[in-house]
C-alpha cells in the first residue's frame, strides 16, 4: 500500500516557516503565519481567556461527552454575535465545529450532499485553503478576481468573472478582512452582490474568520446581516480563532440561515451526520471559553479593540513610511486595506529576493501578515520593500 502512496510536497506556508526558523540571520521577521502578534513579538492569551480558563478549572465540570452539534450555549451565542438581534435567529442551525476551517468542510460536504453538481466561485487571490477543502468535498472551484481600484474592491471585475454563474452555483465571500488582500466590499457593494445572488440564484457562503479585526464587531457583520435579511439561503462559516485568540483550541461554527424554516431539523441531521463520520463532536475546551466571553462581552471588545487599534497603527505608519519614501501606489494602499493581511505587489522571483537578502519572509504570492509586523520594523521593511520593487 505505501509503494502507491503519492509522493507530494509539503504544504508551502509550514515549508517557508521551517526556513525562517532555520536562518540564522537575528534580524529576521516573520510575516508569514496568520496570527495576530503584539508589539513584543508575541501572540497574547487575552486576560479574559485566562480568567475564564481559570473559572473552568475552579468549577471542574465532567469531561463528558456532549451533543454531536457540540456546546449548545455557545452555539446560541455565536448565531448572535454573528446576526445581531435579527428576526432571523429563529430561522437558522448553527453548530460547533473545529475551528473555522472545519466549519468550511462540514459545508463543503453539505453543500456536496445537497448539491454536488454546484461550482464554488472563489476569489483570486483568496485564502489559500479554501480551494482544497471545496475540492477534497468533491466539488468544482472556479474564481473571479479580487483586486483594488481607485481605493476599493474593484467589482467591475468581479462581475465579469461571475458571469458564467449558473443557478445553484456558490460565492464563497469573506465577511470583513478579507486574507488575503485586506480589501473589503463597500456595503452599497454589499448590496450589488446580494442583487446578483438574488438575480442569478446562486448560494452565498461567508467565511467570517475576523469579525472584530477590521472595524468592530457589529460593522464589520454588516455585510452578513444584509444577505441574511435579503436571501433565502445563506452558508456561514465563522471563527473564534482571531478575534479570542483561540487558535489551537479549535473554535468555530457553522450556520445555515433558511427562509423554510420546516427544513431547519432536517438540515441539522444531516450537518451532525456529517461530523459523525468525521470527528463525531468537536472539542469542549475552547466553546466553553468562548462562551464565557460571550458572557462578559464589554472585557472582551475593550482587548479585541487593543489588537485591531494596533493593527490599524502598524498599516498606517507603514502606509507613512511609504509616502516619505516616494514608494509606488501599489505599496501605499496597503494602509487603506483592513484586517491582519495584505497582498504585496510582488512577484515570486521578488519575494525570494526579500527573503535572501533581507531576511524578510512573507509567502510566494506576496502575502503578508501586518499583525506580525512590529512598529521598530516598519522603517525596515519599508525600505526593503521599496528596493526590491523598484530592482
Amino acid at each position: 500500500m505505501l509503494r502507491k502512496l503519492p509522493q507530494l510536497e509539503a504544504d508551502p506556508l509550514w515549508s517557508l516557516l521551517h526556513q525562517f526558523h532555520a536562518d540564522q540571520r537575528e534580524d529576521k521577521i516573520d510575516l508569514l503565519v496568520g496570527v495576530y502578534r503584539d508589539e513584543s513579538g508575541k501572540t497574547p492569551v487575552m486576560q479574559v481567556v485566562q480568567d475564564a480558563e481559570q473559572q473552568l478549572a475552579n468549577k471542574a465540570e465532567s469531561k463528558a461527552y456532549k451533543q454531536l452539534s457540540g456546546n449548545t450555549k455557545f452555539n446560541d451565542q455565536i448565531a448572535q454575535f454573528l446576526l445581531g438581534n435579527s428576526e432571523k435567529l429563529n430561522s437558522q442551525c448553527t453548530i460547533q465545529t473545529v475551528g473555522g476551517s472545519g466549519a468550511l468542510r462540514v459545508l463543503a460536504d453539505f453543500i456536496s450532499c445537497a448539491s454536488p453538481h454546484a461550482t464554488i466561485w472563489n476569489t483570486d487571490p483568496g485564502y489559500i485553503n479554501h480551494q482544497p477543502i471545496m475540492e477534497a468535498s468533491g466539488l468544482k472551484v472556479e474564481h473571479f478576481r479580487w483586486q483594488q481600484k481607485q481605493g476599493e474592491l474593484d467589482i467591475n471585475a468581479c462581475f465579469a468573472d461571475l458571469k458564467d454563474a449558473r443557478e445553484g452555483d456558490i460565492i464563497l465571500l469573506h465577511g470583513c478582512c478579507h486574507n488575503p488582500t485586506g480589501i473589503d466590499p463597500t456595503l452599497g457593494q454589499w448590496q450589488a452582490f446580494a442583487d446578483f445572488c438574488k438575480n442569478k440564484g446562486v448560494i452565498a457562503l461567508i467565511d467570517m474568520a475576523y469579525q472584530g479585526f477590521g472595524v468592530n464587531p457589529e460593522e464589520d457583520a454588516a455585510g452578513l446581516r444584509l444577505f441574511i435579511e435579503q436571501l433565502d439561503l445563506v452558508l456561514v462559516a465563522a471563527s473564534c480563532s482571531k478575534n479570542m485568540g483561540l487558535y489551537c483550541e479549535r473554535t468555530g461554527a457553522a450556520m445555515i440561515v433558511t427562509n423554510d424554516s420546516k427544513q431547519l431539523q432536517n438540515i441539522r441531521i444531516v450537518l451532525e451526520r456529517i461530523t459523525r463520520a468525521n470527528y463525531s463532536m468537536p472539542p469542549e475546551h475552547g466553546a466553553a471559553v468562548a462562551s464565557l466571553l460571550f458572557e462578559q462581552q464589554q472585557a472582551w471588545f475593550d482587548e479585541l479593540t487593543e489588537c485591531r487599534s494596533r493593527i490599524n497603527d502598524v498599516r498606517k505608519a507603514l502606509g507613512s513610511a511609504f509616502l516619505e519614501l516616494n514608494a509606488p501606489p501599489s505599496l501605499q494602499v496597503i494602509s487603506q486595506q483592513k484586517g491582519m493581511f495584505s497582498m504585496l505587489p510582488l512577484t515570486a522571483e521578488q519575494m525570494i529576493l526579500l527573503r535572501e537578502r533581507f531576511a524578510i519572509y512573507g509567502t510566494a504570492n506576496g502575502r503578508i501578515n501586518v499583525a506580525g509586523l512590529q512598529k521598530s520594523q516598519i522603517r525596515t521593511v519599508a525600505e526593503a520593500l521599496v528596493e526590491v520593487i523598484e530592482s
